[in-house]
């Protein structure tokens, strides 16, 4: 069996395995970005410039709400690039002013980093997570999904436990389906969500283990914050690399990215839930990775299996969430919209309006950033790529 020992799965549409075999076929005619990315305007690939144009006054209007920037790529070129100015500070004045990582409206932290162009990824965090601990899988220094993870923690013991719990798979924990208890009640900031709980404490670690086990391991989806804190952990038992560490090495680095923060928690890991910055232009160099098949000028950072198995529906027909139709979920990375199981549209998906939309069909990605944390705006952008851009697309020849 594969040493990743996924399931039988199809999430690229036929169109787009015969793109990606194209594309391997003619290597030299494939935009990669270098330090900047190639541009064009939308009417030269193949999209109609009045529909982006029509989307960015809106954007622009506060219909959106607080977007920060809007990056829309196509054939491997930046056909739409806007950033929008918003004072964070005297936004942020009218809520705490504790300067302190975790406090989401201090302008020091959030949205962006201090005086920089790092963006807070925030749950996109974990997407990217997915990505390297993908790598370690393909490096054969961690075993497949099918791996059981609670001996990753032995030295945490003793914590909350039970047989249920001892039987976790790593998918369960990729899939959002650990079983694990967590408290989504209120939203984040209320202080009774357990998301809350953790960014408060100074063992991240133990408090997500000592949460009970409330359902079968791989029997339902629950949204889970502190199994993403897990993976991270997992990986740097695995690899000998604390997750910032390993990721620079073995996924930025070679695809170009130089510049990044990653918030480190009080027990010293890197905070894999939603600690990640990047630039917009980065962000979707993530993107584009794994349109590529996560080939990157002719080197595979991560297998294409591992790209495959990631961006299916694994998890089929979640519950609308925050007026999200979502179809489903896979390896960390949301599936937005499928057609008979098929993936068209997979995307990282943040708090605050951090968006990572790929569509491989159409050869586009698109990345959102914005901070509506305390609400704002008629609509969300995470629908904004199907709803306003794919309508107005042609198709790949």
């Amino acid at each position: 069996m594969n040493p990743i020992a996924l399931r039988q799965v199809s999430s690229l549409t036929l169109v787009t395995l015969i793109f990606l075999a194209g594309c391997r076929a003619e290597q030299s005619a494939i935009p990669w970005p270098e330090e900047i990315w190639a541009t064009s305007t939308p009417a030269a690939e193949g999209i109609n410039s009045e529909a982006i144009e029509s989307l960015v006054v809106d954007l622009e209007s506060g219909e959106y709400g607080l977007v920060d920037a809007f990056m829309l790529i196509r054939n491997g070129k930046v056909v739409a690039d806007y950033r929008f100015t918003h004072d964070y500070a005297a936004i942020g004045s009218e809520y705490d002013t504790t300067n302190h990582q975790y406090n989401y409206d201090h302008p020091d932290w959030h949205p962006y980093l201090r005086d920089t162009d790092l963006h807070t990824l925030q749950s996109v965090t974990k997407s990217i997570t997915s990505i390297a601990l993908g790598i370690a899988i393909d490096k054969k220094l961690l075993g497949g999904v099918d791996t059981p993870v609670m001996p990753f923690f032995e030295t945490y013991a003793p914590y909350v436990t039970d047989a249920r719990k001892e039987s976790t798979t790593l998918e369960d924990f990729l899939t959002m389906r650990s079983g694990i208890q967590w408290n989504t009640e209120g939203a984040y900031g209320s202080g009774i969500h357990s998301t809350d709980l953790l960014e408060a404490s100074d063992e991240w670690i133990r408090f997500v283990l000592d949460q009970p086990t409330d359902t079968t391991p791989g029997s339902r989806y629950e949204y889970n914050d502190g199994v993403s804190v897990l993976l991270g952990k997992i990986m740097r038992e695995a690899t000998g690399k604390r997750m910032d560490e390993w990721a620079q090495e073995h996924l930025f680095k070679p695809i170009g990215i130089e510049d990044f923060y990653w918030k480190i928690t009080p027990d010293g890991e890197a905070d894999t839930e939603g600690g990640l910055y990047l630039t917009t232009e980065d962000l979707a160099r993530i993107g584009y990775l794994l349109l590529r098949g996560g080939e990157w000028n002719g080197l595979q950072v991560v297998s294409s299996e591992w790209v495959e198995a990631s961006t299916a529906a694994v998890v089929a027909d979640i519950a609308p969430e925050n007026d999200r139709p979502d179809a489903g979920y896979g390896y960390q990375w949301w599936i937005p919209d499928a057609e008979n199981g098929v993936t068209q549209v997979f995307a990282g998906n943040g708090y605050g309006g951090q968006f990572l939309l790929v569509s491989p069909a159409h050869d586009i990605v698109a990345v959102f950033n914005g901070w509506n944390i305390h609400g704002g705006g008629n609509r969300s952008t995470w629908r904004a790529l199907q709803e306003r851009i794919l309508p107005h697309v042609d198709s790949i020849q």
